[in-house]
């Protein structure tokens, strides 16, 4: 069966809901949107489809060449599709994570969190690396549990197109029963929020309820306004520098790293990983702020355990 890419059909509507809010932002509050940064991001999300339209073939020849090994065979009724819609949701928390987690991940993923501005506009700043970092390969297991390709991949398209609304500061909290559940602008600005107590939480695409189940859900605190960006600045809005930088840092480590497990180490273990300990990771920065807050005495983790999501 062929399905249309909804993403592709909703693009028309992002672009207008940007201008929108653009407008409504520059009405209330001009610091919401700044042309360059908004330019930046547009630039990355027509890159972004550019190289999705180079791989979409042979990630989709993948998927049906892992699908023949199905478990058992999955119809097409509507069950099935809300299944399918529920299971990617959760395979995308797990990708999520780890492109959190793992810094060969992060190197492709960081790039939608290198706006230091929170509007609909980061929602198109995209990755252009996604298939060399091989983040398709987290869907593999639905097409081995037996929905068919084409089912998975307009799933996936539901959920991204449900993500863009979420990118916003002009909608405060939604009723208590929908934050309980779903993922809402309120619970993504913690997700791209670098405030101590926000980093490496909220990791939902559509249903906040993986991250209240895993231990990873963080809400929004009115006397903690969350800042944008990622903890070491981007400082540029140059497009090749936004889409390789990461790559290039970890190139780098790479090359001056002594010996080779360490080496595999930079490009595998958790972002902020070093070696000699010299930099901060995320759980370092959050125990210094629960100590500033009196909430515990964290002692400070070896450099061989430290756990960051921002390099």
């Amino acid at each position: 069966m062929n399905l249309p890419d909804p993403v592709d059909l909703a693009i028309p509507a992002f672009i207008l809901l940007v201008f929108v809010e653009m407008v409504v932002a520059r009405l209330r509050d001009r610091r919401r949107y700044c042309p360059r940064d908004t330019l930046t991001s547009l630039g990355l999300g027509f890159g972004s489809s550019v190289a999705g339209l180079l791989s979409a073939g042979m990630i989709y020849e993948l998927a049906v060449w892992v699908h023949q090994f199905r478990l058992t065979g999955i119809p097409w009724t509507w069950w099935a599709f809300a299944l399918c819609f529920l299971l990617d949701d959760l395979a995308y928390y797990i990708f999520h994570r780890f492109a959190h987690r793992v810094r060969w991940f992060w190197a492709s993923h960081v790039i939608h969190h290198s706006s230091q501005h929170y509007n609909l506009s980061t929602a198109l700043r995209q990755t252009w690396t996604g298939f060399f970092s091989l983040a398709f390969l987290f869907r593999l297991p639905l097409f081995l549990i037996g929905f068919p390709p084409a089912m998975v991949f307009f799933c996936a398209g539901l959920n991204l197109v449900y993500q863009f609304w979420i990118h916003t500061e002009m909608i405060g909290r939604m009723p208590r029963w929908f934050e309980a559940v779903m993922n809402t602008p309120s619970h993504h600005r913690v997700h791209h929020a670098v405030n101590p107590r926000y980093l490496d939480r909220n990791y939902a695409g559509v249903f906040i309820v993986w991250d209240r189940m895993f231990g990873t859900f963080e809400p929004e605190s009115g006397d903690d306004r969350p800042r944008y960006g990622i903890v070491r600045q981007l400082g540029s809005f140059n497009l090749l520098w936004a889409a390789f930088h990461e790559w290039i840092g970890i190139a780098r480590d790479l090359w001056t790293a002594p010996g080779w497990r360490n080496k595999l180490s930079y490009a595998f273990r958790e972002p902020g990983w070093s070696h000699d300990g010299s930099r901060e990771t995320s759980d370092i920065l959050r125990a210094r702020w629960r100590r500033s807050q009196g909430e515990g005495n964290d002692p400070v983790p070896p450099a061989s355990t430290r756990i960051t999501a921002i390099n």
